[in-house]
C-alpha cells in the first residue's frame, strides 16, 4: 500500500495542482471485498475532517485518505480478522484489532463484515480520535463478534 501520490516531480505536481484547483489524488489499493455493498454504506458517512485532516480523493474504491501527505488511510473490504492474540480495543463500540510498528499503527475492525482498516501515524495524529471520529460510519456495519480478553473466557484449570 502505497501512502503517497505515485512519484511525480515536483513542478508535474504543482503545476496539475495549480491547474485542477485541488490536491493531488492518494494513490490507494483497493481492499479484495471493496465492491461489498456495506461499504459503500460506510464510505457516504465518512467525515470530511478527521483528526484535524481533510479528506481527498484517491485511485480506488472504498478507499479514503486524510491529509496531504496523508496522514490516515482507510481501506473497506479487507479481509475479516478471527480470533487473535493482537490487542483489541473497544472505541465507542467499535472493536479495533490493533497492529503496531513503531509509531504505524493498523487499525482493524472485528466483528464486523466486511472489515475497514485504518493505518495511520500516532505521532501526526492522535489514534483515540482517529478511532472515535470513525463511530458514525463504521458502525453502519452490523457487529456480529466481539472482542474478549481472558476475563471473559473460563480458562481450563
Amino acid at each position: 500500500m502505497k501512502f503517497f501520490p505515485a512519484a511525480v516531480s515536483a513542478g508535474t505536481l504543482a503545476l496539475a495542482a495549480f491547474l485542477t484547483g485541488c490536491t493531488p489524488v492518494a494513490d490507494v489499493e483497493a481492499a479484495p471485498d471493496a465492491a461489498n455493498p456495506a461499504c459503500a454504506e460506510v464510505m457516504v458517512a465518512l467525515p470530511e475532517d478527521l483528526a484535524g485532516a481533510q479528506q481527498r480523493e484517491t485511485t480506488a474504491q472504498a478507499t479514503s485518505a486524510w491529509g496531504n501527505p496523508s496522514q490516515i488511510i482507510l481501506r473497506c473490504g479487507v479481509p475479516v480478522p478471527g480470533p487473535t492474540t493482537d490487542t483489541c480495543a473497544t472505541v465507542n463500540g467499535i472493536d479495533w484489532v490493533l497492529r503496531e510498528e513503531g509509531s504505524l499503527w493498523t487499525a482493524t475492525t472485528y466483528g464486523r463484515e466486511p472489515a475497514v482498516e485504518v493505518l495511520f501515524d500516532t505521532e501526526q495524529v492522535a489514534s483515540s480520535t482517529v478511532l472515535v471520529e470513525l463511530e458514525n460510519a463504521v458502525s453502519r456495519i452490523e457487529q456480529t463478534r466481539e472482542c474478549l480478553s481472558t476475563k471473559d473466557v473460563q480458562l481450563p484449570g
